[in-house]
């Protein structure tokens, strides 16, 4: 198995439709144990049952920084290390630029990129002492393109400052043996876009997209698994897109 041994940390992780759970049923079939943290720790419980025995849930508010360190300090307690990290939590608002509030700005900056910083600075102390591990995070297509379909220009800010803050990352802790790289989906069909997409939009987007569908959160889930795995060893610093030829550059 692929992950045998290890201990994977995924944010966001608790909705049943969402990247971060697919992605932590792939990391338990391959062996790992998971620990998942979202805002609704109850729901968060749940999905950590649903993997199966050992694995943990735990409530956590990633735009805290005393939150993300008791939930980083619990897990090792647990588990005694960290080896993976899946920056995934995030939201967005479908919102033009004249009409952003500075309330609305910090809610959606706080949590997807706030939100990878604080969580990061509070697991990676625990992997530089145990030789290293791997952290991937959650941008997006709209980041690349300046602009998505569900997401407001302060969600692709947000997203294009994660892109920067892993490679930052990537570089200064590369000789501590930590890989860090980005994933960047395209449009997947998971409760994020609030039930805003319309059979005619569906018909609308598939005709931009050259493999001719919507992506599906198993589809992000294994570029995680991938990137997770000593099958990427060598690979830090990257980002992967996950768009079905959406975005080609």
């Amino acid at each position: 198995m692929l992950l045998a041994g290890k201990c994977a940390m995924i944010s966001g992780a608790a909705s049943e439709r969402g990247i971060g759970l697919a992605t932590a049923r792939r990391m338990a079939a391959e062996g790992a144990r998971i620990v998942i943290l979202d805002l609704d720790g109850e729901a968060a419980v749940r999905a950590a049952a649903s993997l199966g025995e050992h694995h943990l849930g735990l409530r956590c508010d990633v735009t805290k920084a005393d939150e993300c360190v008791a939930a980083v300090a619990e897990a090792v307690a647990a588990c005694g290390r960290i080896d993976i990290l899946i920056n995934n939590a995030g939201i967005t608002q479908k919102i033009k630029l004249l009409d952003i509030d500075l309330a609305d700005w910090s809610r959606i900056t706080d949590v997807n990129l706030t939100g990878v910083f604080l969580l990061s600075q509070a697991v990676i102390p625990h992997m530089q002492s145990s030789g290293g591990g791997s952290i991937a995070c959650m941008s997006s297509v709209s980041a690349q393109r300046g602009g998505g379909i569900f997401g407001g220009p302060h969600y692709s800010a947000a997203k294009a400052g994660v892109l920067g803050l892993a490679k930052a990352m990537a570089r200064e802790f590369g000789p501590d043996g930590i890989r860090v790289n980005c994933v960047t989906p395209g449009l997947i069909e998971t409760d994020i876009t609030g039930g805003m997409l319309t059979d005619e939009m569906r018909t609308e987007i598939r005709k931009t997209i050259p493999l001719d569908r919507l992506g599906t959160a198993d589809d992000v889930a294994g570029i995680f698994l991938f990137l997770a795995s000593d099958l990427a060893a060598y690979v830090t610093g990257a980002t992967i897109d996950v768009n079905g030829g959406m975005l080609i550059h």
